[in-house]
């Protein structure tokens, strides 16, 4: 199980407090990780069966896929680009 930092343990009963509670997940429980589900349903249905040439053939059916299962849910979808040059 994942501990807390020494400055997060400083400041713990502060956010307690406040109201922040922060509940840390077992190592490995994909069960209690909501991304591991999104991503299942993604290779599943929208990229199963797929052979990509390169990253870039395989990140741009990541995005599309991830941008049609926001269509069909019904929710909002916001991607950001992070500059990591």
């Amino acid at each position: 199980m994942t501990r807390p930092s020494k400055k997060a343990k400083q400041r713990w009963l502060e956010w307690q407090e406040k109201g922040l509670f922060i509940f840390f997940l077992p190592p490995y429980c994909s069960e209690m990780n909501r991304i591991e589900e999104e991503w299942h349903q993604l290779k599943t249905h929208e990229i199963a069966g797929q052979m990509f040439d390169n990253n870039y053939d395989l990140a741009m059916a990541i995005i599309d896929g991830i941008e049609a299962r926001s269509v069909k849910g019904g929710y909002s979808l916001e991607r950001l680009i992070f500059n990591c040059a």
